[in-house]
């Protein structure tokens, strides 16, 4: 006899962090990600903007 896909009790999961562990991955992506930009940032203040198009001109020359 087949079974119901959808049990009428399902199981939960009544753990302390069971609805943390997304907004933990989340919250650390945003943060990656921020460190990411503020050291893209520092970077182009400190070496300036004609460094970063030399660099991103050098790598299209070496591509092709």
């Amino acid at each position: 006899m087949a079974q119901p896909l959808h049990p009428t009790h399902p199981l939960q999961d009544n753990s302390s962090t069971a609805g943390r562990t997304p907004s933990v991955l989340l919250w650390a992506g945003a943060a990656i990600g921020g460190l990411l930009v503020l050291g893209t940032l520092a970077l182009w203040f400190h070496y300036g903007t004609q460094m970063f198009f030399e660099m991103i001109r050098t790598g299209f020359a070496a591509c092709f």
